[in-house]
């Protein structure tokens, strides 16, 4: 089965945008701008072009975290870097994640200006977290601004995707349940990173199997599978919808060399959170 272009699309995107979570250098800048540990970093980060949201309100727009990891990062991480502070780092240390990924000015700048027409006509309705990257001045340095690009289309597709999850009746462990089976990745990957007790783990496999979603032994059904499929698809729909007009298959053409790039300099781990496969 062909891959849907607006996936294709996504999972150039999503290659570069990632560094931000895993590279050094990004992980260095954030640090340095003031966050305490990783999960703060990643918080502060990730939200501030909500402003200095509550733990709650992370929790929402993330939809498979336990309040307990957003509880432990949000509302502190704001007395420790501004939101404002929290933009210019994450967009200062993706330069330098990309750059040393063997990014080039020459070649990010032709694919930010592919991507931006696109990027310039989604809608925001009913898309917190990309509307909130909506209102993100773009940079003028090449890099920088093709990371932001990248990050405001992929988390435009996120909300969507959530909005999705939600109306399938799926909590937030639910949802890293299904995922864990739907990929067949270890179960700590999704468990462990975002802060599920082996308890929360297991009641909510038990509420899935109870719908026959998932099997005893962790696996898909074959109504969990549908419902799998069917939410990635609507996924690409609902995305596809904000990109009509765009020449999808010339956009993603743009960015993916340097997707590439990224991927082959050994950064990103596979399997990943995010559900980006290698190759």
């Amino acid at each position: 089965m062909a891959t849907d272009p607006a996936r294709r699309l996504w999972q150039a995107a999503e290659t570069v945008h990632a560094v931000t979570y895993f590279h050094p250098a990004a992980l260095a800048a954030i640090a340095d701008a003031g966050a305490r540990g990783f999960w703060m970093g990643y918080f502060a980060a990730r939200m501030a072009p909500l402003g200095p949201i509550g733990p709650s309100t992370a929790t929402a727009v993330c939809c498979n975290f336990s309040p307990a990891r957003t509880t432990r990062a949000l509302p502190d991480a704001w007395s420790f870097v501004s939101p404002a502070d929290a933009l210019a780092a994450r967009s200062r240390g993706a330069v330098a994640a990309l750059t040393d990924c063997g990014l080039e000015a020459e070649g990010a700048a032709a694919a930010a200006a592919a991507l931006e027409p696109i990027v310039a006509g989604l809608d925001p309705s009913g898309r917190p977290l990309g509307g909130a990257n909506l209102d993100v001045e773009l940079p003028a340095e090449p890099i920088a601004r093709l990371w932001q690009l990248c990050t405001t289309l992929r988390e435009h597709r996120g909300d969507g995707h959530v909005a999705l999850l939600v109306g399938a009746d799926l909590d937030g462990c639910e949802v890293d349940v299904l995922a864990t089976a739907a990929s067949g990745m270890d179960a700590m990957i999704l468990r462990d990173t975002r802060a599920w007790t082996h308890d929360e783990w297991a009641a909510a496999a038990a509420r899935l199997a109870d719908r026959d979603l998932v099997t005893t032994d962790g696996g898909l059904t074959d109504a969990g599978r549908a419902l799998h499929v069917d939410i990635e698809r609507r996924t690409d729909a609902l995305a596809t919808r904000s990109y009509e007009g765009h020449d999808l298959a010339a956009t993603t053409d743009a960015l993916r060399p340097l997707a590439r790039t990224v991927a082959a300099a050994g950064v990103l781990p596979f399997p990943n959170p995010m559900g980006l496969r290698e190759g």
